[in-house]
């Protein structure tokens, strides 16, 4: 049986399709999707998205938000609510890196950064890494 899933962020619809197998990062670890599921709500971590459909494996990377797993009449859906996300092959991989470099040397500095600000970019680092590590 399949999973309906909808992979949605704010500004765009980023895939929908029907999966046999739906895998996702929470911030309590991974959860895998298949139809027949139980509904449930789980909060998304910034890392990868696994779409298993019959044909292939979609891949988009995730920068928080929510999944949401709903059962209805005997059918599964479970739709991503995402902060931000991409498909791994939308990214560019020389960008990311470029930008992961640039965080880890603003970290290394350490001048004039608040805890607020350390962990702000630690948090586009770990977004920055995750599209390299996925897409690369």
């Amino acid at each position: 049986m399949p999973v309906e899933v909808h992979v949605v962020t704010p500004e765009r619809e980023v895939w929908s399709g029907e999966a046999r197998l739906l895998v996702a990062r929470g911030v309590d670890g991974e959860v895998g999707i298949m139809g027949g599921h139980a509904p449930l709500l789980v909060r998304l971590d910034i890392g990868p998205l696994r779409i298993h459909t019959e044909a292939e494996e979609q891949v988009a990377i995730v920068d928080g938000g929510f999944l949401h797993v709903s059962t209805e009449e005997g059918s599964t859906r479970a739709d991503v609510l995402a902060d931000a996300a991409q498909l791994a092959s939308e990214v560019d991989v020389a960008a990311a890196g470029r930008r992961a470099d640039e965080l880890r040397l603003r970290l290394e500095a350490r001048d004039g950064l608040d805890d607020d600000e350390r962990a702000r970019i630690q948090r586009e680092l770990k977004k920055a890494s995750v599209r390299v590590a996925v897409a690369g």
